[in-house]
């Protein structure tokens, strides 16, 4: 596909992506990360942390030969589903007809997330968590390969997020029944494009994934509060998403707590290292060291950094670290109120000490 750009060499049109609502979700820089990669010679790119896939699926359909990697297993059905399947449509469409109409019953997704009137504190009305629980079981039944498989878990998650009675995770649900969740759900397929690239797809550690070369490296690692007195979750895809794991792994795991989330993500199953709000020994934030080693570990020509400034960090300290691995080309501010990206000043402190969000690129050639 390649970038298109206007008159003043900008890219005109940015690829079309999907994805569940999600806190990381991409969807509204990736325009400006696009913009900035443009005129730079990428072959092969990487998103270390793909999350939803849309800076996966985006690389992809420029035609990159892309890999996607991220811990989750609800990652890998989505990046599987896009950057992967090569079945047309036509090959989906009987199926999804079919998994709309079937009658639901009442099983281990319904027992644990589905209510009715005004009990409220459920993730989904009973009668959307009947149907999942029969769909779910019909997917298994067709004992399709893995790939087409994604496609159509990658529907259902889809057809699930869009009546939800949440805020956008799985850690907390609404009191009272918010109006989406009285819609009826209904399977559409994914919006999948041509594979014009050569692509994988990893669930692994992004330590040992940067060590593999690719021209193009993204980071968006997780990262916790600047907020001393409100230290973060510290497993964010395991406790903020566990339902998808769930729908995906259909293994009716043992819950706990009030949202009845999995065992396996409780926030001392696996901590992540990049959310870690305490400090070393030297003084600095132990997810700021994680960063620094990651960097330097990563084997590409180009490395782009996504960061918010409700992170750990600090402009100098992410400054140190950049310039300690190479030269930084790009920096970019991005306002997300007023959807302009400028050219970023330097201070010791973030920019919005007022506490408002903005989001912060980092161009660094290695």
């Amino acid at each position: 596909m390649g970038f298109k750009l206007d008159m003043f060499g900008h890219v005109s049109e940015v690829p079309e992506t999907e994805g569940i609502k999600y806190t990381g979700s991409k969807l509204k820089i990736l325009p400006y990360i696009v913009d900035m990669i443009a005129d730079l010679k990428i072959g092969s790119a990487l998103d270390a942390f793909s999350g939803t896939t849309r800076v996966a699926q985006a690389f992809s359909q420029i035609g990159f030969d892309t890999t996607a990697n991220d811990i989750s297993v609800w990652s890998n059905v989505f990046a599987t589903c896009y950057l992967l399947s090569g079945k047309t449509d036509s090959y989906y469409i009987p199926m999804i007809k079919e998994l709309n109409s079937l009658k639901g019953y009442k099983g281990w997704f319904s027992k644990y997330y589905g209510g009715e009137d005004a009990e409220g504190k459920k993730p989904f009305q009973l009668k959307n968590t009947m149907r999942l629980d029969a769909i779910r079981d019909k997917i298994e039944e067709y004992n399709l390969p893995w790939e087409d498989k994604c496609v159509l878990l990658t529907s259902l998650i889809y057809a699930m997020d869009s009546v939800d009675n949440t805020l956008g995770h799985y850690a907390a649900y609404l009191s009272g029944w918010s109006p989406r969740s009285y819609n009826d759900i209904e399977l559409k397929l994914p919006k999948r494009h041509p594979i014009q690239s050569t692509n994988r797809v990893v669930q692994g550690d992004a330590f040992d994934i940067v060590k593999e070369y690719h021209d193009l490296v993204y980071l968006d690692p997780p990262y916790g509060s600047n907020n001393e007195k409100m230290p973060p979750s510290r497993v964010r895809y395991a406790a903020y998403y566990h339902i998808w794991k769930s729908v995906i792994l259909n293994d009716k795991p043992k819950v706990f707590g009030k949202a009845n989330r999995r065992e396996d993500s409780r926030d001392t199953a696996s901590p992540s290292i990049f959310e870690e709000y305490k400090r070393n020994e030297e003084g600095n934030f132990i997810a700021m060291q994680a960063i620094k080693d990651l960097i330097q570990q990563t084997n590409a020509h180009y490395i782009l950094l996504s960061y918010g400034s409700g992170g750990r960090a600090t402009k100098k300290e992410l400054n140190d670290i950049l310039h300690s691995n190479g030269k930084v080309i790009a920096a970019k501010e991005i306002n997300y109120k007023k959807n302009v990206m400028s050219n970023m000043r330097w201070t010791n402190e973030w920019i919005n000490s007022d506490g408002k969000y903005n989001e912060y690129l980092f161009l660094l050639e290695k």
